[in-house]
C-alpha cells in the first residue's frame, strides 16, 4: 500500500507544477506580455498496476483537474497560479481499499525571462507552494513549501526545445525527503500552421526517504491553435520507472485575453 500512496504522490508532486506548452511537463522560457492574461483548464487522468507477489495485486487510478491563471506582469515576467482537484482510488485484488479526493496544494510562481538573444533564452521561476489539501488525505503536503526552476529554450523554426533542471523545498507531514530535484527536457516541431507535435523526458527525485528508485517519464503530446486566442491539447505519459504511473492521459484548452 505504501508504494501505491508513493505513486500516488509522485504523479500529484508532478502534477502540482505548472505547466508549460500543454501537455509539455517541461516548461519553456515564453511570457505572456505586459497586461495579457492566459488561462488554461487542465486534466489528467492515470493507471498503474503493481504486483506486490504472487497474490497480492494493486490497482491504482486517478485524475486531476486543475485551473491556471498566468498574468503578464511586464514583457518579461509572469505570475502564475494553479489550483488543483484531485481523486484517486486503489484495489487491492479486485477489493476497493482506499478512495480519497479533494481540492489539493495551491501554487504560486514567477517567471523571469532575463536573457533572449540569436534564438537562446534563460529564466528563472522560483515558487511557493500552499498547503491547502488535506495531508491526511494525501492530497497535499501540509507545510508551506517551495520550488526554484531554472528554464532554458532554443528555437530555430519549426523546432524548438527546452530544459529544466529545478530544485523543491518538499516540506511535509509524512515524512518525506526534504530536498528533491527534477531535470527533463522537451522538444516542440510545427509540423502544418497552428499545428505542434512535442515529446518530453523527465525525471524527479522520489519523495520517499527509502527508495533510490525514481519517478521518470517519457511524454508524447499534441497540440492545435483553433484561433489565436484559444489552444486544445492532448497527451500520454508513460512511465519508464515503477514509481511512476504506467499510463497517463493529459488534456488542456488554454485562452488568451
Amino acid at each position: 500500500m505504501k508504494r501505491l500512496i508513493g505513486v500516488v504522490i509522485c504523479l500529484f508532486s508532478i502534477c502540482n507544477a505548472a505547466f508549460a506548452g500543454h501537455p509539455l511537463i517541461t516548461d519553456d522560457t515564453d511570457t505572456q506580455g505586459r497586461g495579457s492574461v492566459q488561462v488554461e483548464t487542465l486534466l489528467s487522468c492515470f493507471y498503474d498496476k503493481f504486483k506486490e507477489d504472487e497474490l497480492t495485486t494493486f490497482k491504482t487510478k486517478g485524475v486531476e483537474a486543475g485551473l491556471q491563471l498566468t498574468i503578464g506582469l511586464i514583457d518579461t515576467v509572469d505570475i502564475v497560479a494553479g489550483l488543483p482537484y484531485q481523486w484517486y482510488r486503489i484495489d487491492e485484488n479486485g477489493t476497493h481499499v482506499a478512495r480519497e479526493n479533494g481540492v489539493a496544494d495551491i501554487t504560486l510562481e514567477l517567471k523571469w525571462r532575463f536573457f533572449d538573444k540569436n534564438g537562446w533564452s534563460l529564466a528563472l521561476k522560483p515558487g511557493i507552494i500552499l498547503p491547502a489539501g488535506d495531508e491526511k488525505k494525501d492530497l497535499g503536503a501540509g507545510r508551506v513549501g517551495g520550488s526554484f526552476f531554472l528554464i532554458g529554450s532554443k528555437e530555430f523554426e519549426p523546432l524548438s526545445f527546452h530544459v529544466n533542471a529545478g530544485y523543491m523545498r518538499n516540506e511535509n507531514k509524512h515524512d518525506e525527503r526534504l530536498d528533491l530535484w527534477h531535470l527533463s527536457v522537451a522538444a516542440e516541431i510545427e509540423i502544418v500552421k497552428n499545428l505542434k507535435l512535442m515529446g518530453d523526458i523527465g525525471i524527479e527525485q522520489n519523495p520517499d526517504r527509502e527508495s533510490n528508485n525514481h519517478p521518470a517519464f517519457v511524454l508524447a503530446g499534441i497540440s492545435y491553435d483553433l484561433f489565436e486566442w484559444i489552444t486544445i491539447d492532448a497527451g500520454v505519459k508513460r512511465g519508464l520507472t515503477s514509481t511512476e504511473p504506467d499510463w497517463t492521459g493529459l488534456a488542456g484548452v488554454t485562452l488568451r485575453f
